[in-house]
């Protein structure tokens, strides 16, 4: 499948902003309310006493000329089960007769009142045991995940270690996922200003909310007060991630070199030529696996791929045929 936008949709900022724009989600959330209606919440036990929140949506009327599947789907950082892109997925995929579970990271949504130590990119553990959950309590002849941005990264991250933790994957599918971290943020810093303000808002507003919901456990206020990606990331990795070096940690997640090399799921990497976040240049530091499928398109930003504000766009009728290819 080509993604041909509109002449006047190209671009790297206005594909990445525009599927995010607030004013398009009365339109995404009247087209998925028969998902949305079907939702019911979940707090799924992952393990090491770890809750995350899950929205289950049965498929009203399962397609007869397809297996049972149900779909995971996970957010990017600082989104959530409630973001506009997750959304339009999930109804899409819910009126093809699939099963949705929309996932939420620890500290993402409405959720931080659950755990009390802070969510980092590293926490795989967890999401592994989320899957797990899903798994067993809602059993579909077909498992599926689907991500996007840092959620495509923990997507592939958890389809790489299917085997090792019993998982039956059909598919997995990461769409702009982050690739190497490190790059990433050094992009982000070099960028325009916007994503880093963007991202520096978002998360100070999620770490004062966490302070508030675990009172005199935490003091973030340092942490938030340079308002800088950077310095940030250091403060979180070196006083509560666990890591001695920031290099480290990024290493812990990044899916460049081997990280893949063993995949034996059927998966696809999708990513825009384009993305101003994620660098297509790391593609080639990607080990190459028999399992492994990478798209690329010339535009679609970050995590874009926009044709409509109201309609379905291109991503969910890609993901929909890779399902089923």
């Amino acid at each position: 499948m080509i993604f041909e936008p509109s002449r006047w949709l190209r671009g790297q900022h206005l594909q990445s902003i525009l599927p995010s724009f607030p004013g398009r989600r009365p339109f995404v959330e009247r087209r998925a309310a028969p998902m949305l209606a079907a939702s019911r919440e979940y707090l799924l036990d992952c393990g090491d006493g770890v809750r995350l929140q899950a929205f289950h949506s049965p498929a009203s009327s399962p397609n007869p000329n397809k297996r049972p599947t149900l779909v995971v789907l996970l957010h990017g950082w600082e989104g959530s089960a409630q973001s506009l892109y997750v959304l339009s997925l999930a109804q899409s995929l819910h009126e093809q007769g699939f099963d949705v579970v929309r996932l939420n990271l620890r500290d993402h949504g409405e959720t931080h009142h659950l755990n009390r130590d802070l969510f980092h990119s590293c926490r795989l553990d967890e999401v592994v045991g989320a899957i797990k959950e899903i798994q067993s309590h809602f059993v579909k002849d077909r498992l599926v995940l689907a991500g996007f941005s840092l959620g495509g990264n923990f997507m592939l991250r958890v389809a790489a270690q299917a085997q090792q933790a019993n998982l039956q994957i059909h598919r997995a599918l990461g769409i702009s996922p982050v690739l190497d971290p490190a790059v990433t943020l050094d992009a982000l810093e070099r960028g325009a200003m916007l994503y880093r303000w963007y991202f520096v808002r978002k998360w100070s507003r999620s770490l004062r909310r966490k302070q508030q919901a675990w009172p005199g456990q935490f003091d973030l206020d340092e942490l938030m007060a340079s308002q800088d990606l950077r310095r940030m990331t250091r403060e979180l990795v070196l006083s509560h991630a666990g890591y001695p070096r920031v290099e480290d940690y990024f290493a812990g997640y990044a899916i460049t070199g081997d990280r893949l090399a063993g995949l034996v799921v059927p998966s696809t990497l999708v990513t825009a030529l384009d993305d101003p976040i994620i660098p297509a240049t790391d593609l080639t530091r990607i080990a190459q696996s028999p399992a492994l499928k990478i798209i690329t398109t010339e535009t679609g930003g970050h995590c874009g791929f926009f044709e409509s504000f109201t309609g379905p766009g291109w991503i969910d009728r890609l993901v929909l045929a890779e399902i089923d290819p």
